[in-house]
C-alpha cells in the first residue's frame, strides 16, 4: 500500500520554493497601465507581477496592498522587457514576444492574445529579447536583441515586416526620435546607430568607445541604455543600489538608496490620467520594486 503524502507536505514545500525564489529572484521589466494606476513587473522566473499603485499610495494602504493584485506565468524563461499600449502589454522573452489585455489581466484573466516569434536565421536560434519600442504612427512594435538584428512587426497584421542588420553583437536598447521616422539602437559592439525606418537602413554610426572622453577599456564598450530628449535632470541606475541624480552639467546632484543590491529597471509613471499615481520606480537584482514619491526618498517597496 502506497504511504499518503500529507495535505501540509506539499504546502509547505510550495512556501520554502517560493521563498528560495524570492531570495534568487531578478526583476528585469516594468511597465505602466494605460491608466495609469496599476504596474507590470517581469522577473527572471518568466512571471508577470501586477501592482496596485492606487491601493499602494492610499492614505489606509497595508502591507497587503503592496503586494500583487496577480501574478501570472507570462513566458518559460525570463520577461527581459515590456511596454505597454492604450489595451495591450507586451512582454518579451527568449525569442518570442505576447501580447496581453490590460482589461483582461486585471480581471484576473491572464490568457495571452497571442505569441510571436522574429523569422530567426535558423530554426535552433532562440535569442533573448532585450529591448521592445512602439512606433505610433506606423503602428508597429520593434523588437531586438540577441540575433543581433532589429525586427519590425505590424500590430495590425501580427507580421514581420523588415529585419535591420548591422550591429555586431547582443542589442540592449532602443529609442524613437519621434519627430522623425528614426529609431536609435545600442549594444555590446559598443555601437549607437541610427535607423531611418522609411527606407530602412542605417544612416549613421556613434562608436562611442572611440571617443577619449567615453571610453571605459576597464568596463568594456557596450551600450546599455538610450534616451533623445532629456529634461533639466537625468536618471541613472546599474551596479549598486542607489538611483543618481545627474544635472546635465554632468554635477552628481543626489544619490538615493533602494532596496535591492543592483538596479536593472527605471520607470516613471507620467499618465496625466492619474496624477496621485506619479512615482518614480525601481527594480533589478531582489523581488522588490522600490517607489519613489519624490526623487529625494524611497517611499516603501513593492514586493513579489
Amino acid at each position: 500500500m502506497e504511504r499518503a503524502v500529507p495535505h501540509t507536505a506539499p504546502l509547505g514545500q510550495m512556501e520554502v520554493f517560493q521563498a528560495l525564489q524570492r531570495l534568487h529572484m531578478t526583476i528585469f521589466s516594468q511597465s505602466f497601465s494605460p491608466c495609469g494606476k496599476f504596474l507590470a513587473s517581469g522577473n527572471n522566473c518568466g512571471q508577470i507581477a501586477i501592482f496596485s499603485l492606487s491601493a499602494a499610495l492610499s492614505s489606509e494602504a497595508k502591507e497587503e496592498s503592496k503586494k500583487p493584485i496577480v501574478t501570472f506565468q507570462a513566458h518559460d524563461g525570463p520577461v527581459y522587457s515590456m511596454v505597454s499600449t492604450d489595451r495591450h502589454l507586451f512582454s518579451a522573452g527568449d525569442g518570442e514576444v505576447k501580447a496581453w489585455l490590460w482589461a483582461e489581466i486585471l480581471k484576473k484573466g491572464c490568457k495571452e492574445l497571442w505569441c510571436r516569434q522574429p523569422p530567426y536565421r535558423t530554426s535552433l536560434e532562440v535569442p533573448e529579447i532585450n529591448a521592445l519600442l512602439l512606433v505610433p504612427k506606423e503602428n508597429s512594435l520593434i523588437l531586438a536583441g540577441g540575433d543581433c538584428q532589429l525586427h519590425t512587426m505590424d500590430l495590425e497584421t501580427g507580421t514581420f515586416t523588415r529585419a535591420l542588420r548591422g550591429h555586431t553583437d547582443y542589442i540592449h536598447c532602443l529609442a524613437l526620435r519621434d519627430r522623425n521616422p528614426e529609431v536609435l539602437s545600442g549594444g555590446e559592439d559598443g555601437a549607437v546607430r541610427l535607423w531611418d525606418l522609411r527606407m530602412a537602413k542605417e544612416v549613421q554610426t556613434i562608436e562611442v568607445y572611440k571617443h577619449e572622453e567615453c571610453s571605459r577599456p576597464h568596463n568594456g564598450r557596450w551600450i546599455g541604455c538610450l534616451a533623445t530628449d532629456s529634461d533639466w535632470m537625468i536618471l541613472s541606475a546599474g551596479q549598486g543600489p542607489c538611483v543618481n541624480q545627474w544635472q546635465l552639467s554632468g554635477e552628481l546632484k543626489a544619490q538615493v538608496p533602494g532596496s535591492s543590491p543592483g538596479l536593472l529597471s527605471l520607470s516613471l509613471n507620467q499618465q496625466p490620467s492619474a496624477p496621485e499615481c506619479k512615482v518614480l520606480t525601481a527594480a533589478g537584482n531582489s523581488c522588490r520594486v522600490d517607489v519613489f514619491t519624490n526623487l529625494g526618498y524611497r517611499a516603501f517597496s513593492l514586493s513579489f
